[in-house]
């Protein structure tokens, strides 16, 4: 697939990649037990790319609008440094992250799929929606993924990213 040359500028740009959970590190499905929320599923493909991530030196987050011991757990499996749970406004935590990183929102990429994460796309330097986002997240976004959120759109894009820089 051939990318837009802005697409590249921006990718090449990245040091910090953030995410949102439900529906990018996941399907987006949710399953309750009685007890409350009972289980997330990950893609290994995804989790695998976060790990070849952080080999490089680079650093990753997610912020999210729900709270989840299962996020926490999953993090700390892949070394995702920055962890932002159960936030109603992600530009807010967005802006943590960035000043605990010292990164500029310029440096940063951030990977949504539903209309709480526009405030963050508004910030940073490369905005990408996983192909099943909301419509008004598509059309705001830099990049598309091919694959679904849960279905490999992280370790594309992370691809994407040393794919890009590669070639600089």
């Amino acid at each position: 697939m051939a990318l837009d040359e802005k697409v590249k500028q921006r990718a090449r740009r990245i040091k910090l990649l953030l995410m949102d959970c439900d529906g990018v590190l996941t399907d987006g499905r949710l399953y309750f037990d009685t007890a409350g929320e009972a289980l997330k599923v990950f893609n290994v493909h995804d989790g695998q790319g976060i790990v070849d991530w952080h080999r490089t030196g680079s650093r990753s987050g997610i912020i999210s609008g729900r709270n989840s011991p299962i996020v926490e757990l999953r993090a700390k499996q892949l070394g995702i440094t920055f962890v932002e749970q159960g936030q109603s406004d992600k530009a807010e935590a967005l802006i943590r992250i960035l000043s605990a990183a010292a990164v500029d929102a310029a440096d940063a990429a951030y990977i949504g799929d539903d209309t709480p994460d526009l405030c963050v796309f508004e910030k940073v330097g490369f905005a990408v929606a996983v192909n099943d986002a909301v419509d008004p997240v598509k059309e705001r976004a830099h990049f598309i993924t091919q694959k679904k959120g849960g279905k490999g759109a992280v370790r594309e894009v992370i691809d994407l990213i040393f794919r890009c820089k590669a070639e600089a």
